[in-house]
């Protein structure tokens, strides 16, 4: 597979904001960069924490309201 940062056509333009995505999908690790860029982002990383808290919140208040029922 060629290099995507050395294989340019001419006329086309050159999208350097997207070439670790680009880089990313050619080596099917978009999930693991979009995880990085998101826990790196301060409001990204706060979301996520929210989101996992009320994961396990919303697991625990199943599994107490089981044992009560």
């Amino acid at each position: 597979m060629s290099d995507p940062d050395k294989s340019r056509s001419s006329g086309s333009q050159d999208w350097q904001g997207f070439r670790e995505i680009d880089r990313a999908i050619a080596e099917n690790r978009l999930t693991a960069y979009t995880w990085k860029k998101t826990w790196a982002d301060p409001w990204g990383r706060l979301k996520l924490i929210v989101i996992f808290l009320a994961l396990v919140a919303f697991a625990a208040f199943v599994i107490v309201q089981d044992v009560i029922l």
